[in-house]
């Protein structure tokens, strides 16, 4: 998919995947089975919308989960010239990026599960038509590592799943502890570690604003997040050298109690999150952490229908496609 072609592509699916591969894609793609079912449910619809379409990977680690599995987990942009509407987002005519962590099960050398999220709010945002609640942390083109390693890493990496584990079991210590050092927050993170987030949360820098752009909203409007291993869910974890990944449908469950996150209005509803997720630690210290989660389904759960309008935002713009002329001088 570096150069994205559809007979080249058509065929590296079918040679890798299982024909009736489970495959759980972000909302609205949903759940699909097998090769087909994933290129024309899925990759037709992107690349008729960016037809010079390309995938860079900028993170790629393999590894034996601790339960026995193999997973691959990937994370890059697919990217392109948006010339014509993609799940009614209108074009641009200009060069757009999309980010996607996606992870594969492989079973005797064939892929047999996928799970992935595409930040398809981030192609909203290039396309000026994001219509719901301005993000709070910054808008960017989410970097790879930067040590460029990413597609690198080699060696065991328990220390540094271990690592983050614990850093996630000391922040569901809060709010139970009302005290939020309980955390230990500088214990775990690098003073100038960048929290990549999907587009809707954004991308901060530095405890602080790990805190202001994402942290305090999120906890006030769900406290009782519970992760993966509490209760039903479950996550897949893999680790090579100072990388870790994550990936679970679902791994969170939380009740949207209070006010505050997104510009969401509190239900009292049970919701659960898909989250994808990378880290890179530095000096036994969180340096960089590239997360994505599903929030297009977390508002479905909720029963805001982000692509209704998303309609209704642009219905007096072009949704037609783009022809841009060669650019030849006269």
């Amino acid at each position: 998919m570096a150069d994205f072609d559809d007979v080249a592509v058509r065929r590296a699916l079918e040679n890798i995947f299982s024909n009736d591969a489970k495959i759980s894609m972000c909302h609205p793609f949903g759940e699909l089975s097998g090769p087909n079912d994933f290129y024309e449910g899925v990759y037709r619809q992107l690349l008729n919308a960016i037809q010079d379409l390309e995938r860079r990977e900028l993170i790629v680690l393999a590894g034996t989960t601790p339960e026995g599995q193999d997973w691959v987990g990937m994370m890059g942009n697919y990217m392109g010239t948006f010339t014509s509407p993609f799940l009614d987002i209108p074009p641009t005519g200009h060069l757009v990026h999309m980010r996607f962590h996606e992870f594969y099960r492989l079973e005797s050398g064939r892929v047999t599960e996928v799970q992935a999220i595409w930040d398809i709010p981030e192609l909203m945002m290039q396309a000026n038509a994001w219509p719901l609640a301005p993000q709070l942390g910054k808008f960017m083109a989410t970097p790879g590592p930067m040590t460029q390693d990413g597609l690198t890493a080699t060696g065991d990496g328990i220390l540094t799943m271990n690592h983050v584990i614990r850093m996630l079991t000391d922040l569901c210590k809060f709010p139970s502890n009302p005290d939020p050092k309980i955390m230990n927050l500088e214990h775990y993170w690098h003073p100038k570690n960048n929290w990549y987030g999907p587009a809707g949360i954004g991308t901060n820098r530095g405890i602080d604003g790990f805190r202001h752009w994402h942290q305090i909203p999120f906890l006030r409007g769900m406290p009782d997040r519970k992760l993966d291993a509490m209760g039903n869910l479950q996550s897949h974890w893999v680790a090579e050298g100072n990388y870790v990944c994550e990936t679970g449908w679902p791994n969170m469950r939380l009740t949207l109690s209070n006010d505050g996150w997104m510009g969401i209005a509190p239900s009292g509803k049970e919701v659960f999150l898909r989250s994808l997720d990378f880290w890179r630690v530095e000096d036994r210290k969180i340096r960089e952490n590239w997360v994505l989660v599903d929030l297009l389904d977390l508002y479905q759960q909720v029963d805001v229908d982000v692509f209704a309008r998303l309609k209704e935002f642009n219905k007096a713009r072009n949704l037609g496609h783009i022809l841009i002329p060669p650019g030849v001088p006269k």
